[in-house]
């Protein structure tokens, strides 16, 4: 078997096991659903290539996924340097998302957290301030969820230990959730 044969075989059985998270995916759907409904917004965040997928993810709720919509408030906060740095430098960087979740998060918004671990420190924080303004939490981790599942009220955990795989399985999770969002606010 090739590299690429194995690559893709190894793909195909992490994304296979994703179709168990289909009743948690549409909790965290109708989760995501009510929040915008209400007229609250998304904030998502993530380290990494988990930052891409916050922000890509973000992207496709603000611009639109593939149907046309209006707008939809989501907010990556991966995105604003002078506040990374500045929070990273003052509070430390376990802080940086938890202090934009505690500025810019109201009860009834919902942050979006990825980890593929579930063990990250910054996240795991966002997470707590969220859960202390009763922000919802929708958890997109990898193998047993970490730290961050337990924490979360949807945790969509992916089972592998590969961040590789874990991040593509993250990919579809989130274009999915768009997908149901693009299906709930039509044209």
């Amino acid at each position: 078997m090739s590299l690429f044969q194995s690559l893709l075989a190894d793909h195909q059985r992490t994304l296979s096991s994703v179709e168990k998270l289909a009743p948690i995916f549409t909790d965290a759907a109708q989760l995501l659903t009510k929040t915008l409904n209400a007229g609250n917004k998304i904030l998502l965040c993530g380290n990494g290539g988990s930052a891409a997928d916050a922000q890509h993810i973000a992207a496709e709720i603000v611009g639109r996924f593939e149907t046309p919509r209006a707008g939809l408030p989501a907010i990556a906060l991966t995105t604003d340097s002078s506040i990374l740095t500045a929070a990273g430098n003052d509070f430390g960087f376990e802080h940086i998302f938890a202090r934009q979740v505690a500025a810019l998060g109201q009860a009834g918004d919902v942050l979006v957290a990825y980890s593929t671990s579930g063990n990250s420190a910054n996240v795991l924080e966002a997470a707590r301030i969220a859960n202390d303004k009763n922000l919802a939490v929708i958890a997109l981790c990898g193998g047993d969820g970490g730290a961050l599942a337990p924490m979360a009220d949807a945790a969509l955990v992916v089972a592998s230990d590969n961040t590789a795989r874990i991040q593509e399985a993250h990919a579809f999770l989130g274009h999915a959730l768009c997908a149901a969002i693009d299906a709930a606010f039509p044209a």
